[in-house]
């Protein structure tokens, strides 16, 4: 037995999961599977797909995080280690450790504040700008390939429904 109403001809794991736990416990409505169940997939896929952009260009996970927080942030491409804690959702202490490693990578250069000697800035140097946009670049055609089978429509489509899917996590 298939799942009804996927609008799709081909059978995949997560109907065969859906229909597995349709004749396991017929009590459950296990409709939410053939959403999520996906979207756990895909992300996993994601992840592979990023990890592989990162690795490219000899970053891990973390430190694209940390680059491409200081590339968003515009010229002079700095911030201080609190808005990063901010961006990138770790301790301070987390945050520190991996300013000094970036340091010592030559991908960022930590400074005193112009304006106020405790405070710390973080800028990204000549070879982490390098750095990060190209695994920018390759982490988007990864993702381009990803999405090859939507076309635009439906792809602005997919984005404007999990945005919504998400509203209730991000107002959290």
């Amino acid at each position: 037995m298939v799942p009804e109403g996927d609008g799709v001809d081909e059978v995949d794991e997560v109907d065969r999961i859906v229909a597995a736990w349709r004749r396991e416990r017929p009590d459950l409505d296990v409709a939410p599977l053939q959403v999520l169940s996906r979207i756990s997939r895909l992300a996993r896929h994601l992840d592979l797909a990023r990890r592989r952009a990162f690795a490219e260009r000899g970053l891990e996970a973390w430190e694209f995080d940390v680059l491409s927080a200081l590339r968003r942030a515009g010229e002079p491409y700095q911030l201080t280690p609190t808005a990063l804690v901010r961006q990138t959702l770790v301790t301070s202490g987390t945050m520190t450790n991996r300013i000094s490693r970036l340091v010592e990578r030559g991908l960022v250069a930590r400074s005193s504040s112009p304006t106020d000697a405790r405070s710390v800035q973080v800028r990204l140097t000549g070879t982490g700008r390098d750095v990060v946009d190209a695994a920018m670049a390759e982490l988007v055609a990864g993702e381009r390939q990803i999405l090859a089978s939507l076309d635009p429509g439906e792809q602005a489509r997919l984005a404007g429904l999990l945005k919504t899917l998400l509203e209730p996590f991000d107002e959290a």
